[in-house]
């Protein structure tokens, strides 16, 4: 700073780095400024600490559990297993408790989008209602949901005095099945769409129909590519809930061999005969056929956004 107060222009030039010659050397040594290494310090645990709690978590609720199904499955051999699994009456508790699932998940596909839809883009009295109210099977226990359904579907019940007479029939038909499942496994599509839809800017809907671009070519082009990964995932959760689903189902199903009767409750009638290896080898079909249909659902969603990059 100069005499009048004015701050030289030298003293704001970057200066260059300074030099020192190491010893026995002529080259100069460039000695690189001394700058404080600043490092965040994160309010978790570290590396290894957070690692052996996520081990620890996976192994004791997770892979131990499956572990001691595969040890148990394994008392039986392979002609035993395939004896279990593959008698009729089994064959058909797999065929709706897959059906039905597929069914209910596609159905909470399409409600779960709109109502997604509904609860991001609009503001309306009761919303915030509404959108806990989303949650409520997380916290409603699922025989309490099963209970509900069938007494309203039976032909005394409220929906049962209008929808009985016109031929359909909800309490123990597959219909029942996939009604509770649906209400069991909504909350799942809703919450993975949410998300998405609250990132989207305005500007994208806006751009389509200022190009004279019609709302189902708005939402085809645009905003179903953008939630498809979300809604596949979606499904996928919904899919795996509906196949180990069975306090509600039960209640609505009636528990009919060959026309009602689920999976689950082929598990819990082996228990109850302690045949636990037999009742372990259906279970297992259940795990596998969960597995296989995540690892599915991931497949397509990376293929999906891989296309779409």
């Amino acid at each position: 700073m100069n005499k009048d107060g004015v701050i030289s222009s030298g003293l704001l030039e970057e200066k260059p780095p300074v030099h020192s010659e190491s010893p026995g050397s002529h080259q100069p040594t460039a000695v690189a400024p001394n700058r404080r290494s600043r490092r965040h310090r994160s309010p978790l645990p570290g590396f290894g600490a957070g690692m052996g709690v996520t081990i620890a978590y996976l192994s004791l609720l997770l892979i131990i559990p499956l572990g001691a199904c595969v040890v148990k499955t394994s008392q039986l051999t392979f002609a035993q297993f395939w004896k279990v699994v593959t008698t009729p009456q089994v064959m058909s508790a797999y065929w709706v408790t897959f059906m039905t699932s597929a069914v209910a998940s596609l159905v909470n596909c399409l409600i779960g989008l709109l109502l997604a839809w509904v609860l991001v883009r609009y503001e309306f009295f009761g919303r915030r209602f509404l959108d806990a109210l989303i949650d409520l099977p997380f916290a409603l226990p699922t025989a309490v949901a099963g209970l509900v359904f069938s007494a309203l579907l039976i032909k005394s019940g409220w929906y049962g005095q209008v929808l009985v007479p016109l031929g359909i029939h909800g309490a123990y038909t597959k219909l029942g099945i996939v009604i509770v499942l649906v209400f069991v496994g909504l909350p799942f599509v809703v919450r993975t769409i949410q998300p998405v839809l609250e990132s989207m800017e305005h500007d994208l809907e806006e751009a389509a129909a200022s190009l004279g671009a019609t709302r189902w070519q708005t939402f085809r082009l645009i905003l179903l590519p953008s939630v498809w990964p979300a809604l596949m995932t979606g499904y996928a959760l919904s899919f795996a809930r509906g196949l180990g689903e069975y306090g509600s189902v039960i209640f609505i199903s009636g528990n009919l061999p060959f026309n009602t009767e689920i999976a689950p409750f082929m598990i819990v009638a082996k228990l109850e005969q302690f045949a636990y290896a037999e009742a372990t080898a259906i279970a297992m079909v259940l795990v596998v056929g969960s597995l296989l249909s995540l690892f599915l659902i991931n497949w397509l969603e990376r293929r999906s956004q891989r296309y779409a990059g």
